[in-house]
């Protein structure tokens, strides 16, 4: 492959080979002209620049920005205890960081949606990522007298993140296609559970080697300016549709209400986001409180001493975010090489086996509770079987989306997921189970044991919203097909000359005199 910059000749280029111009753009091969010159070195970089920003490069990338948009965002559950104490504040309380988090998060994820559909998405990726990582780095500095000022700046990094989550797998989505999509997309979500189990890991080593639980909220930050700079860099921003052949004739928007009328007729969209609610439910409540009830569950068996004075231990921590680490590996491998084994035998894979994963999970999330008391042993045993049957379902809950959505919605389409997901998922789940451990234990005497048993009590809801869950992913079998077959029979109508399209005489006149792929995009969305 070839790169031609500002009309210089680069050496090595034959007639045959593949050119690529500093726009993006393929242009024919090289030939010997007159009007070329050899390149001055500052073109030779730009040249060799472009030849980096391949699509393996940009997912590359993407999933790394991923894995620190999580980290962060678990950072503060991995030195939770050492908050608590540092402010005195309870469970409820301590839950509240993450909820607020989630809560600007989910209502920033449409307007970065739309946002996505309309402009540049790797500048709202970048100046996202620059955005969160200056405001966690501030919050560092937050004095034990102004634990409002804390639960603001997480406010604010959910805006922050949001963009990121919201824009970057329509990116993957069109640069990919079909497996090679499946495959990027896991490698993407892959930063869901490693990027959180991470977080876990880097807040307590930080912590430790600092000396307090500021320094944990120190590390993300410095990545992820690396992080931005690199989008900027080497992240292209292709055509939405690309991959699919249609990015030609997309060059008309329809609008946002058209679009979310659209998504809301779409039932396998409507039925797995609501299925991600329920995912985002549950780890959004783990992810904050396993590993205060393990640590209570060592008291309880006399084999560890509650923390009175930081910094306090981060065993626990480091375990549980070790175990999400190769979880999440595990469950996205297993889930992609499982689906991509099944539709082999039926067409509606996809939903079926997040179904499955999910109904096996809830059984082993209970167990978790059964066996706590006796055996934290059992209980990581329990733990690391169920959220790797959790885990099975992210990337391909994602690429269900890809199939039943057209390319000009796909930024919408996951922004509002992930508003679903968060609104009845992880925005209420750490504080409604904080709050619901409060209460027991101001209801009886407290004790050792009474902080322990209330948690569980509490989280005992998990597994309940994960078998519903899993009820709402049959049901996106059911309709998969359908909505799978209109979403491509619309990409193929897009996809035809616009020399085949016909105006159908009820089409009013000033239709009639617009360009032939405005009125077949008008006709197929609204």
């Amino acid at each position: 492959m070839c790169v031609e910059s500002d009309e210089c000749e680069i050496e090595g280029c034959s007639s045959s080979d593949e050119v690529h111009t500093l726009s993006g753009s393929m242009s024919p091969a090289l030939k010997s002209s007159a009007d070329l010159h050899p390149c001055k070195p500052g073109q030779k970089f730009r040249a060799a620049l472009l030849r980096c920003r391949s699509p393996l490069v940009a997912a590359g990338i993407l999933s790394f920005g991923n894995v620190l948009n999580y980290m962060d965002r678990y950072t503060v559950a991995g030195v939770l205890l050492d908050i608590q104490k540092h402010f005195d504040v309870g469970d409820s309380s301590a839950g509240l960081l993450q909820t607020v988090f989630i809560c600007s998060f989910m209502i920033a994820a449409p307007i970065f949606g739309y946002l996505g559909d309309r402009f540049n998405r790797k500048v709202i990726l970048s100046c996202g990522i620059f955005f969160w990582s200056f405001v966690t780095l501030l919050s560092s500095f937050i004095t034990k007298d102004y634990y409002w000022l804390l639960v603001l700046s997480r406010c604010l990094v959910g805006i922050g993140e949001s963009s990121y989550s919201s824009i970057s797998p329509t990116i993957i989505g069109d640069l990919f296609t079909n497996n090679k999509r499946t495959v990027m997309l896991s490698v993407f979500y892959l930063a869901i559970p490693l990027g959180s189990g991470l977080g876990y890991i880097l807040g307590s080593i930080a912590k430790d080697a600092g000396g307090d639980w500021f320094w944990a909220l120190r590390v993300s930050p410095m990545l992820g300016l690396i992080a931005g700079t690199l989008v900027l860099i080497f992240v292209t921003e292709p055509k939405r549709g690309s991959a699919d052949h249609i990015a030609g004739r997309m060059q008309t928007r329809t609008s946002w209400l058209c679009d979310m009328k659209a998504l809301a007729k779409n039932r396998s969209y409507v039925f797995s986001s609501l299925a991600s609610a329920a995912v985002s439910f549950a780890t959004g409540a783990f992810g904050i409180w396993i590993p205060q009830y393990l640590v209570r569950a060592q008291v309880v068996q006399k084999t560890a001493v509650s923390c009175t004075n930081q910094p306090c231990s981060s065993k626990d921590s480091l375990i549980f975010g070790a175990i999400t680490c190769v979880t999440g590996l595990l469950g996205v491998v297993i889930g992609a090489v499982t689906t991509r084994l099944c539709r082999q035998k039926t067409e509606r894979a996809d939903p079926l086996v997040c179904a499955v994963s999910m109904l096996g999970s809830a059984i082993f999330i209970c167990l978790i509770f059964v066996v706590a008391k006796k055996s934290i042993v059992g209980a990581y045993i329990c733990i690391f079987i169920g959220e790797t049957l959790l885990f099975l379902n992210w990337a391909i809950t994602a690429d269900i989306l890809m199939y039943v959505v057209i390319p000009t919605r796909r930024a919408t389409a996951v922004a509002f997921q992930g508003f679903t997901s968060h609104l009845l998922g992880d925005a209420g789940s750490p504080y409604l189970i904080g709050l619901i451990s409060d209460s027991l234990q101001q209801s009886y005497a407290t004790s050792a044991l009474w902080q322990f048993l209330s948690l569980g009590y509490a989280l005992m809801l998990c597994p309940f919203v994960i078998v519903l869950g899993g009820m709402f992913f049959l049901a996106t079998a059911l309709f998969f097909l359908d909505d799978r077959d209109k979403a491509e029979n619309q990409v193929n109508q897009l996809s035809r000359s616009p020399s085949t399209v016909k105006v159908r005489p009820q089409i009013p006149a000033s239709l009639q005199q617009r360009p032939p792929h405005f009125l077949h995009y008008k006709l197929l969305s609204c």
